[in-house]
């Protein structure tokens, strides 16, 4: 068995300021106005989604192909994005993917135009497949943009800054909603993608002017094996995610699916020992918090994905809003990010991540449980409180997570832990959705016929399943009397709260890891085992 070769890093913060530009403050606003991009393509989406299902004769799982089908590209590619920013320079990777993701975006509102002239190519398919491209090109800006974050701020600063990228994250996913809810009502869904393109191109402007190009100096090669293993293993894991509650937990593709990410992790982690230069170097993991908030990570993205995933259905399809107003809903959460996630940073600073993750986490268990309490004509007050209350419990865990891990890391691994951390919240993203969509609509199952009543006996059980389907929107066929659309709402909305009381559970069960943490930038000048 080969030895491992410990490498001295610098990380002085002064060398790492210098490296990612002049101004840090300026390099937080460069980046940040990519990703921008990135969130509010993710809130416009679940405005959209409606609109786009009634346009493009979308079932469920097209639906929630385009959601997946991103995740599923950026959990792929995170980690082998962020290790490309190491080793080729931060600013060109994150350039490269800003640039790719408003291109892809504007393809994702051609994608009818696209569909007419590429025989066999469905709108839907069409749109999928850009989603997947845009889930790549995303993947190489998000782990590059906190990546240079990391270089650019001192020890000193770095909760501050993730606070004020929480502010501004927050700032823009306010914005989304908003905006995708009037561009989805008075233009069309297609416009909320094509809103990326003016965005893109401001960011590459300020990117080149204001960044400074910096990237890891002991690194020299790709671990082309390691970046194999990974994706592979990545991509088991995630399909297997999204296909079982299609297939069957206990079906055997399923199972082989699974089968084949436990081979690939154990022949990545066995490889990882191995290489002289590992894509992801082993002895990241033995500092406890860069592996405890990883799994922070992953578990809230499965609290708050899964159960947000069906809140535009909720608000459109059972309550009856319009787009905009559905956006107006929302609005509580993500104008609340604006001042809870600098909060947070200066909360993190005074009283450790421990305290300030764990409130947090409880606050949102707290949100979480009145969502499952939400009634099918709720006021804005009832539905705008634990919106609210939810921003300042996901603040403290997003940023005190993102601290965590990447803090944790030395500089010159920045990347590689930047991919990390954004893989966890895809993955468990992913999670969520396919655990808690299968939960909800085995309730939905299960309710449906009750709330029939008599009825249910006289409908086949082909129909019977397709209403099933149908009130996982929360919709009913056309001109359905109104005790079939009282059944089909009532249905949805058991199912809805069952999602959010088991992330409710989750959120709590999450707040006991947060005591086992320690604030980042405790491995500066560690040495680091690249083989």
């Amino acid at each position: 068995m080969a030895h491992a070769k410990a490498v001295d890093l610098p990380s002085s913060p002064g060398s790492a300021k210098a490296g990612a530009g002049g101004n840090p403050w300026l390099v937080l606003l460069a980046v940040c106005l990519g990703v921008i991009m990135v969130m509010l393509d993710g809130t416009v989406v679940g405005i959209a989604n409606p609109v786009i299902q009634a346009d493009l004769g979308a079932s469920l799982s097209d639906l929630q192909w385009v959601t997946s089908g991103y995740l599923l590209a950026l959990a792929v590619f995170l980690i082998t994005a962020g290790k490309l920013g190491d080793l080729f320079g931060h600013k060109r990777v994150f350039l490269i993917g800003v640039a790719g993701f408003a291109i892809s975006s504007v393809g994702i509102g051609l994608s009818a135009e696209l569909a007419a002239i590429i025989p066999g190519l469905s709108p839907v398919g069409a749109l999928i497949a850009l989603r997947v491209l845009q889930g790549l090109f995303g993947a190489l800006l998000q782990p590059a943009a906190l990546a240079l974050l990391r270089s650019a701020f001192p020890g000193e600063k770095l909760n501050q800054a993730m606070g004020a990228w929480g502010a501004i994250i927050g700032l823009s996913s306010a914005a989304g909603p908003i905006v995708g809810g009037v561009l989805v009502q008075k233009v069309s869904w297609e416009s909320v993608f094509f809103i990326n393109a003016p965005v893109g191109i401001i960011a590459l402007i300020m990117g080149m002017l204001l960044i400074k190009e910096n990237r890891a100096q002991t690194l020299a090669r790709i671990d082309w094996l390691g970046v194999v293993l990974l994706s592979g293993a990545m991509f088991s894991l995630v399909w297997t995610i999204i296909k079982a509650p299609e297939w069957g937990w206990g079906d055997s593709t399923t199972l082989t699916f699974a089968g084949a990410f436990a081979v690939l992790i154990g022949a990545f982690i066995f490889w990882q020992s191995k290489a002289k230069q590992p894509l992801v170097p082993l002895s990241l993991f033995t500092n406890p918090s860069i592996s405890i908030g990883t799994v922070l990570m992953m578990m809230v993205a499965f609290a708050m994905f899964g159960a947000m995933f069906f809140l535009g259905f909720f608000f459109q399809g059972v309550h009856g809003l319009t787009p905009l107003e559905a956006g107006l809903r929302m609005l509580p959460m993500s104008a609340g990010m604006i001042v809870a996630s600098p909060l947070a940073g200066m909360a993190i600073g005074r009283f450790g991540p421990k305290i300030t993750m764990a409130g947090g986490l409880l606050i949102t268990a707290a949100s979480m449980f009145l969502m499952s309490r939400l009634s099918i004509d709720a006021s804005f007050i009832e539905s705008g409180l634990p919106f609210l209350l939810l921003a300042f419990g996901l603040s403290p865990v997003f940023v005190g997570a993102t601290e965590i891990i990447v803090g944790n890391a030395p500089v010159e691994l920045s990347g590689v832990a930047a991919g990390v951390q954004q893989s966890a919240m895809q993955v468990g993203g992913a999670l969520g959705t396919a655990i808690l969509g299968a939960v909800m609509a085995a309730e939905i199952s299960a309710k449906l016929p009750g709330y029939l009543g008599p009825a249910a006996q006289g409908i086949p059980p082909a129909q019977l399943e397709a209403l099933e389907k149908l009130a996982a929107f929360g919709g009913a066929p056309p001109n359905s009397p109104q005790p079939l659309i009282d059944a089909v709402h009532n249905s949805f909305m058991d199912g809805m709260h069952l999602a959010f009381l088991v992330s409710t559970c989750i959120a709590v069960l999450t707040a006991a890891l947060t005591l086992f943490v320690k604030a980042g930038r405790k491995s500066e000048g560690a040495p680091v085992h690249m083989g």
